[in-house]
């Protein structure tokens, strides 16, 4: 049966029921979320002036603030809903990756599958901001895959926190920051095989073929048409539908993921399974920050796949809360209150 692709804005009393069920439910579940890990530092002020040394602002720092970022932003999106986390991933040995480890900690969440590497400092991303504006970002890194020494190190952590732990899911933040080498993705699927648990990956363009038979893939507009060589011009929006319709099919036929989730801005999401391609739109916000949005979709989509949800069901309300976080200016996790509240207040077109 070949997939119909469709606007969907059908939304009953019981999707919404099993939504909010699903959603009051995730404090049931333990998920497992793997990836570049990163702080995310902020440099908060104003800007009164232009410099008389170079035509560049002059900002008048007034706050400094430091949170977990990349896959701990994704982990702490998955707090924030009520799941028990275990994070994994790499850091250096460092004061930045000690201080990234405890703030996950201090949130609560299990960090036994970290792996602190001398040779690898703590990724830093500092976002220069006034008036919620971003002027600014200093990226701090090393973002080489891991050497094969490494690699093995953090899959036997990997393998470690798997045995002693059951997971409802496994969630795989790829940044292209290293941590997720290919040795480390075959891995990890391979041990997600091997213990029934689901994965979802939220991909970037470096390794976007290595995540094969997953239970949800996640790419932006950008990585799905890098990753697949996708083309269009700039402003054909049918061309660029019949090249994301294409692109979709091949990636549902040769990496065989039960379920695809594109996200695609402004004009809402995609979701894609043998039987469904179905666009939702955007819902209206005010939009001041679209940093850390796909980590919301990832985490929230990953509760409700877990539980079950429908694909459809589970696109809408993902998209619904990235949306949500892209009111507040920096990166930070959905509120679960707040979510709640959207999703009783979604139109119903039964």
């Amino acid at each position: 049966m070949n997939a119909q692709n469709t606007t969907q804005n059908a939304w009953s009393p019981e999707d919404c029921d099993r939504t909010v069920a699903a959603l009051q439910n995730a404090d049931s579940l333990r998920i497992l979320v793997v990836g570049d890990l990163m702080v995310d530092a902020y440099l908060l002020g104003r800007v009164d002036r232009i410099s008389p040394e170079a035509p560049v602002p002059i900002l008048r720092a007034s706050l400094r603030e430091r949170r977990p970022g990349g896959a701990a932003n994704v982990a702490l999106n998955l707090k924030a809903l009520g799941a028990a986390v275990t994070v994994g991933g790499v850091i250096g040995h460092d004061q930045d990756g000690r201080d990234l480890q405890k703030a996950l900690e201090e949130q609560g969440m299990d960090s036994d599958a970290i792996v602190a590497l001398s040779d690898r400092r703590t990724t830093v991303k500092t976002r220069v901001m006034s008036g919620g504006q971003h002027l600014l970002r200093v990226d701090e890194e090393d973002d080489a895959d891991l050497n094969r020494e490494d690699a093995q190190q953090f899959l036997e952590q990997l393998a470690s926190v798997l045995a002693a732990r059951s997971f409802d899911a496994i969630l795989i933040e790829d940044y292209d920051k290293g941590a997720l080498s290919p040795m480390v993705i075959d891995g990890l699927l391979r041990m997600a095989r091997d213990r029934n648990i689901p994965v979802t990956v939220d991909p970037k363009f470096r390794h976007f073929d290595r995540y094969r038979d997953v239970a949800l893939f996640k790419p932006n507009l950008k990585e799905l048409r890098d990753g697949l060589g996708l083309l269009w011009e700039d402003g054909d929006e049918q061309a660029m539908d019949q090249a994301l319709t294409e692109g979709l099919n091949r990636l549902q036929s040769e990496w065989n993921p039960d379920t695809v989730l594109l996200t695609l801005s402004e004009r809402g999401v995609r979701v894609k399974t043998p039987l469904q391609d179905v666009q939702q739109p955007a819902h209206p916000r005010e939009i001041l920050d679209v940093s850390g949005a796909g980590d919301t979709v990832i985490a929230v989509a990953t509760v409700l796949l877990a539980q079950g949800l429908d694909a459809v069901s589970m696109a809408q309300v993902a998209n619904l809360a990235g949306g949500l976080v892209c009111e507040k200016p920096g990166v930070v996790p959905i509120d679960l209150s707040t979510l709640l509240a959207e999703v009783r207040r979604l139109p119903i077109q039964a």
